[in-house]
């Protein structure tokens, strides 16, 4: 499958409103039509008052039709306008919903290769940047080619002289404005990268801020987040500059082509000129040239000014288009080499299994190994032995190498749980519906209770609705462990997963998080247990023994 890019991505989701933009751009053209109609009528009453020297009362008519055509051109454009928008709006929410689905496939091990204040901004920033390319540019481009098309070949009909000056400057606008739209691209695409790049810094130095205030680097810190982000306001001022400069540039070749028109026209009408189709001029001809050469160049001139909407959206695009292309592990995508192990006692089965990091080698496996139901497994090891591995290839987070498979029983579900739970800025129940959505207050308490918080809550006085920072602000970590203990109660999913549980910790925490693992044992979940604590390891049926990505089953009793 070729790979996604930019004008690809954009194509394809122009194509989910199709409908909506045609209609915008039909609009658009009916208001064209309209524009040449009163300019036509406007050119017609001038003949016939100064020409033809027709009383005012004989044409009333004519100019309640070209009054009449004024609202009708302000609903037409605010129609044109109000549903390209809409299509903008339908885009960005497809737009965003794929992105965030994509993150869910790739999963923690993928999605930590990126910064999270990157993931942020692409997600807000970068997908807002394609408001502009939709709900502007798009339908502009299909109204800078038939408006003046249209208006060259009424002016072709009555002087092909008139319309060849048009033909002649037509050409320079888009020329200039591709040119310009090239380094305008360039432009935006390293400024979105600056921004991604500024997020990333500045979060990092928010959240390291307590280290920094020890080693009394706080001023060298700010000064860095000045440096980064004075280089970010250079390259928007480039940017901006180069925008103004570009519409400078097609206003005044716009401008000496309207001007060569309506010398043309003059002196046409005068009598200076005898070459061609000049001696032919009438009053309501020259007239009807010089109200349509403007509108000649309107199109193109907007579609000049929402160029730089679509060097925005380029830019953005590339970025996600990268992030969309990156690869779902086999696992994230459920299409496992053999989807149900062999035993039907059996959750979860590796055979022959191995993870292979790029620059690493293989880091764990083979491995050929049976997880049975309701039992509690511990895994040992050194650091870096892979325990932490192997955890992620039982909850599919990465995938087996292709001599490997990975076999799970039908729509198995897990809970994960590791020493640096992931809180949120809500509430207590928001942290805890993270797992189920649809639990209701009194399901929340006893996971709470079961976690062994029940005093906590009965000593809040808001209860649930306790505010929580992000990564736990507020809590003790001991605390924060036994809440996200809570969400795998209220998950009641049987393949539990355990990264080091209680590292850490204090002795109650610790004695509370093994009391409530106690529980889920007696419950029949299915627990795997990364841990080098004795207590736990007392807690297993079996023992698996890592040694540098080699698994060993010790004997255990």
């Amino acid at each position: 499958m070729p790979a996604l890019t930019a004008t690809r991505l954009l194509t394809d989701l122009a194509a989910t409103q199709r409908r909506r933009l045609s209609l915008a751009a039909a609009c658009g053209l009916l208001e064209g039509v309209l524009i040449v109609f009163q300019a036509g009528l406007f050119a017609w009453v001038a003949s016939a008052l100064l020409v033809d020297h027709r009383s005012l009362d004989r044409l009333t008519l004519p100019f309640i039709l070209w009054l009449s055509a004024l609202p009708l051109r302000g609903l037409l454009g605010y129609a044109r306008e109000t549903l390209a928008q809409d299509a903008s709006l339908a885009v960005r929410k497809r737009l965003r919903r794929r992105l965030l689905d994509h993150l869910a496939r790739l999963g923690p091990v993928q999605v930590a290769g990126h910064h999270t204040a990157s993931l942020a901004y692409q997600a807000v920033e970068q997908v807002e940047a394609l408001d502009g390319y939709f709900s502007r540019f798009r339908v502009q481009l299909v109204l800078a080619v038939a408006v003046p098309l249209t208006v060259l070949g009424i002016t072709l009909y009555f002087d092909w002289l008139a319309a060849l000056f048009l033909l002649l400057a037509a050409p320079l606008i888009p020329l200039f404005m591709a040119l310009v739209g090239m380094g305008a691209e360039r432009l935006n695409r390293e400024q979105f990268a600056a921004v991604s790049r500024l997020s990333g810094h500045f979060i990092d130095r928010v959240r390291s801020l307590t280290t920094l205030r020890l080693f009394g680097q706080t001023e060298r810190a700010t000064q860095s987040v000045h440096a980064a982000a004075d280089g970010y306001r250079v390259r928007s001022m480039r940017t901006l500059r180069l925008a103004f400069l570009s519409s400078a540039v097609l206003e005044f070749f716009a401008s000496v082509a309207i001007a060569v028109v309506a010398i043309y026209v003059g002196f046409g009408l005068l009598g200076y000129i005898r070459y061609g189709p000049a001696d032919e001029l009438t009053l309501f001809s020259g007239l009807l040239i010089l109200l349509l050469a403007p509108e000649f160049f309107q199109p193109l001139r907007s579609l000049a000014q929402h160029y730089h909407d679509r060097a925005a959206a380029l830019g953005a695009a590339e970025h996600i288009a990268e992030l969309l292309d990156q690869p779902v592990p086999a696992t994230r995508r459920g299409d496992d080499a053999s989807p149900s192990p062999a035993s039907d006692n059996a959750l979860l089965a590796l055979d022959r299994a191995s993870v292979v990091h790029p620059g690493r080698g293989t880091v764990l496996g083979p491995v050929t190994v049976t997880v049975g139901r309701g039992e509690t497994i511990v895994v040992t090891g050194a650091s870096g032995s892979g325990k932490s591995t192997l955890l992620q290839l039982a909850a599919g987070f990465v995938a087996p190498d292709k001599d490997g498979a990975r076999r799970r029983a039908p729509d198995l579900r897990f809970a994960w749980m590791d020493q640096r739970p992931l809180l949120v800025h809500g509430t207590l129940a928001d942290n805890l519906r993270l797992a189920d959505p649809e639990a209701d207050d009194a399901a929340l308490a006893r996971a709470l209770e079961s976690a062994h918080l029940g005093e906590l809550l009965a000593g809040l006085p808001r209860g649930l609705e306790t505010p929580v920072g992000e990564r736990g602000a507020g809590l003790s970590g001991g605390q924060a462990q036994r809440l996200a203990l809570a969400r795998v109660f209220l998950s009641a999913a049987p393949l539990v997963l355990l990264d080091e549980p209680t590292a850490s910790l204090d002795a109650q925490s610790e004695q509370a998080i093994m009391s409530a693992l106690e529980v889920l044992q007696a419950a029949g979940r299915t627990l795997i247990i990364s841990t080098h604590h004795p207590a736990l390891i007392a807690l297993a049926d079996r023992r698996w023994q890592l040694d540098q990505g080699r698994l060993e089953e010790v004997p255990h009793g």
